[in-house]
């Protein structure tokens, strides 16, 4: 019986990392005999799965990488992994900068990660390095769970074709590529069957998507949620991240659709058509307006949340004002809010920034309390009421209360008995504490 290995991982960045982090684990406990330790010290495999999209996300990995370092030097047999959007980014510069990491694989090579780790077990000092881009390959020897949560994030398509100026995701993540109508319905089918109740949809640009029907007729994103809403067992869903040129009115009728979730994420990044232009979104604010203003003629009492970066090169106080106008127009009850990052590789890079750090930093407080306040309305609206709930599991702070999601994306901690776990209920929400609601089962 070969000897059990230990792996532990930890995750920077966005959903689409989570996903490829959960992903890694079915592999590595499937096909490579090692389980998972919560615990670095013992791990005899350290994967850092990586985000780039800011130039401190970044930072935070090499200093990871450098306490990482002396667990290697304790154990010279431990192997330092580093995935995700960095590796992407810095290739075998990784090694020239960490010598302690032996292995270096893309978003889209996570299923080669055995065969990389085996030619790191070498001990020859060379790095087992594959960043490449091979279409959407990997989900084919991603194996299926073995046992899921109540709630899945399931990727149907993966990369960017926007090309906004700021954002360096093209580079890292390569084009968009969708993977088929058959191998989404597939995947949502099997993790139905082992008790999941609602899926998250995931993508770059999610509602970018498109594939084929078996009689080669075309299926766009609205289409595909359709289709997944037909599942017996799959109660809701939801989907992230959206892109507004991509919202059209198909995608706005599915919001009649009772199974798609009362909650929207769709990133604007400014107010300001010029910065607007300047970051090549190709929408305009008035055009994400009107997409707001039909939702809402459908789902009034939606909870819309955004992307927003602050002091883009050239942004004028009055670019900030207008951003601040389209927050409090189309109440966000939560927000991404950033200083802009220059990142290496993007057009922006080379765009001269004339604002200071100083005035950067009073932009976003003063967006983050205009956010803060909207979000603390939006959840003193909610007290009172009656919200279906999915029962995800046990509450953060105590046992003794569970806690779960309402329909419209908020977390709900009540007193319940464990047996309720990943099950439906209507709670009464009778308390606000900060960003948490608090309520009583219905």
């Amino acid at each position: 019986m070969p000897e059990v290995r230990k792996f532990f991982i930890q995750t920077h960045g966005c959903q689409m990392n989570e996903y490829d982090s959960n992903k890694l684990c079915d592999i590595l406990k499937s096909t490579s005999n090692y389980e998972e330790t919560k615990v670095a010290e013992e791990a005899d495999l350290l994967l850092l799965n990586t985000c780039s999209i800011r130039e401190k996300a970044q930072e935070k990995v090499f200093d990871q990488l450098g306490r990482w370092k002396k667990l290697k030097k304790h154990n010279s047999n431990v192997l330092i992994a580093v995935g995700g959007c960095v590796a992407t980014q810095e290739g075998e510069n990784i090694k020239k900068r960490a010598p302690q990491v032996d292995i270096v694989f893309g978003p889209q090579t996570i299923h080669r990660i055995p065969s990389m780790i085996n030619k790191a077990s070498q001990k020859n000092n060379k790095l087992a390095i594959d960043v490449t881009f091979p279409s959407i390959e990997k989900f084919d020897y991603i194996p299926i769970p073995k046992s899921c949560a109540v709630s899945e994030f399931v990727t149907i398509m993966e990369g960017c074709s926007k090309y906004c100026s700021f954002c360096v995701v093209p580079y890292t993540r390569g084009e968009e590529v969708n993977r088929s109508l058959d191998e989404v319905l597939f995947e949502v089918n099997n993790l139905a069957l082992k008790g999941v109740k609602e899926i998250v949809l995931l993508g770059q640009n999610v509602n970018s998507y498109k594939s084929n029907t078996i009689n080669g007729d075309i299926v766009k994103f609205s289409d595909l949620i359709k289709y997944l809403s037909l599942i017996d067992g799959i109660e809701r869903i939801r989907h992230t991240t959206s892109h507004p040129i991509d919202f059209g009115d198909d995608l706005i009728e599915e919001y009649r659709n009772t199974k798609l979730a009362n909650n929207l994420h769709l990133p604007v990044q400014s107010g300001s058509d010029t910065i607007l232009a300047q970051m090549k979104r190709k929408h305009t604010s008035l055009e994400y307006r009107n997409i707001i203003r039909k939702v809402k003629m459908i789902r009034p009492d939606i909870n819309l949340t955004t992307d927003i970066i602050v002091g883009y090169p050239g942004e004028t106080d009055h670019d900030f004002q207008q951003t601040l106008k389209l927050v409090e127009d189309m109440n966000f009850s939560d927000a991404y809010t950033f200083i802009y990052s220059s990142r290496p590789g993007t057009p922006a890079a080379g765009v001269k920034d004339t604002l200071s750090i100083e005035e950067k930093k009073r932009r976003l407080y003063e967006l983050q309390e205009l956010i803060r306040e909207q979000s603390k309305t939006y959840s003193q609206k909610m007290l009172g009421t009656t919200q279906k709930v999915l029962i995800e599991g046990f509450s953060v702070k105590t046992s003794k209360e569970l806690y779960g999601r309402s329909d419209n994306n908020k977390i709900v901690n009540f007193p319940s008995a464990k047996n309720m776990i990943g099950k439906f209920t209507n709670v009464m929400i009778t308390e606000i504490r900060t960003n948490t609601l608090y309520g009583e089962i219905v």
